[in-house]
């Protein structure tokens, strides 16, 4: 069992919140969750249970949820399959599995929390131009203060963008955190959603459990996910204005009263960087787009580079050798702010620092924390594993951790939710109210 966290005020009160988890790593999966049973042996009924499985279990998938719910109580199941796992072992230690077997289960009493799970068939969507309330009901909530959602969605879906704008649109205000999961080749969907358990789970249909489109839990009340997205590139070069573009193209650009293509803009930056950097931009280049919602700083306070989240970092897709154009994957529009990023392991560390340490001054420390983090993350990113949970506990030292590693993660950038890719998408569960004062001894 992982340790619980320092967070007294809340421990000490009878039917407190509490967050227990456990990893299996056997490449069966009947004896997987049998090592999550004996780490969760006698654990009483849960709020909620997060299950995250590697796709080397894809196939017995229909089977996961019927074998925890068998001897393990919870109101409501959630989960998916990933390219890999996030877990916590028995001795309270967070690691990210890759290109092996793992599953993680958490399970989480959250006393004063209003959990409403819901299921989304993606194939059919509300109009984005008609009003919020369809896109409410597919969800089973009215937009309250507060709240915030946790989302998983499948990858063969094909309205991911539409379904995350449509979210938005109905719940403006609500922070939303999850991922794409991993692929497979099995014939079922790669989603879990269930709930109950004990005895009276062995009625249930397998295949009710494993679904397609999307899953998620809204969460409202006492409890809230605080969200953190780090998208492990460092900026390179001026704040660029886009002058020209066309959907996705970005044709010219300027710096002043300076205008340019965007490769000559780049060879112009070039000039400045180290030969490890010129040889980075040959793999690792990606540009940063300002979105109109950001609040980008003045010449006068901290410059826009040194601002994590200043920029959605998008992908370089295709140049234009005739006229210096750069395909991207974001449509442009002119007036929007840019500025080419590098992506290397040590501009991540930084970054991710930075963001923990601004959570860790708003808030003490979660009960519990959830990572989604993209594929070519881990060790491919790092060259050593477990990166992005190892600078998670340097901040928050106890706090039980668990996720997956996604085919896309997402998370807010600029106020607005985003699928991302090469990011880690935090979500820090957190009372939704600070405690006010010192608690009384019991």
């Amino acid at each position: 069992m992982g340790s619980l966290p320092s967070f007294p005020w809340l421990q000490r009160r009878p039917g407190g919140p509490w967050c227990r988890t456990a990893l299996g790593r056997d490449p069966s999966l009947q004896e997987a969750v049998n090592q999550v049973f004996e780490q969760l042996r006698g654990a009483p009924e849960a709020d909620l249970a997060l299950v995250f499985a590697s796709a080397s279990y894809a196939s017995d998938l229909p089977r996961l949820l019927p074998l925890l719910q068998q001897k393990l109580n919870a109101a409501h199941w959630l989960g998916c399959v990933g390219g890999g796992v996030v877990g916590t072992d028995p001795a309270g230690a967070p690691h990210e599995i890759e290109h092996q077997p793992a599953l993680a289960v958490t399970l989480l009493r959250l006393p004063g929390a209003r959990l409403r799970p819901f299921a989304i068939d993606t194939t059919s969507l509300p109009d984005l131009d008609g009003p919020a309330e369809p896109w409410r009901e597919l969800v089973g909530a009215e937009l309250e203060e507060g709240q915030s959602m946790l989302l998983l969605l499948d990858p063969t879906g094909t309205a991911i963008n539409d379904l995350i704008s449509g979210l938005d649109y109905a719940y403006p205000n609500t922070t939303k955190v999850g991922g794409i999961a991993g692929p497979h080749s099995a014939a079922h969907g790669s989603l879990l959603f269930g709930s109950g358990g004990g005895s009276a789970a062995g009625d249930r249909d397998p295949a009710d459990t494993v679904r397609n489109g999307a899953v998620g839990c809204l969460i409202e009340g006492a409890w809230r996910l605080d969200p953190l997205v780090a998208q492990g590139c460092r900026p390179i070069g001026p704040v660029l204005e886009v002058e020209q573009a066309q959907r996705n193209v970005v044709i010219e650009v300027s710096c002043g009263s300076t205008r340019n293509s965007p490769v000559a803009a780049l060879q112009s930056i070039l000039v400045d960087l180290t030969p490890a950097e010129r040889e980075q931009v040959k793999h690792s280049l990606f540009l940063g787009v300002g979105r109109s919602d950001f609040s980008l700083p003045s010449a006068d306070l901290t410059p826009v580079a040194e601002v994590p989240g200043s920029f959605l970092v998008r992908n370089l897709i295709g140049v234009d050798p005739r006229n210096g154009a750069v395909a991207v994957g974001e449509r442009m529009r002119v007036g929007q702010k840019v500025q080419f990023q590098l992506r290397d392991a040590d501009a991540s560390r930084d970054e991710s620092r930075q963001l923990l340490a601004g959570q860790a001054r708003r808030r003490s420390e979660p009960l519990a924390a959830f990572l989604f983090a993209c594929l070519g993350r881990g060790e491919g990113l790092y060259g050593e594993a477990d990166g992005d949970v190892s600078l998670c506990r340097e901040v928050f030292g106890t706090v039980p951790i668990a996720g997956l590693f996604c085919n896309g993660e997402i998370g807010p950038v600029g106020g607005t939710t985003h699928l991302h890719g090469y990011t880690a998408s935090w979500g820090f569960l957190v009372p939704n109210e600070p405690p006010e004062g010192t608690a009384t001894p019991l």
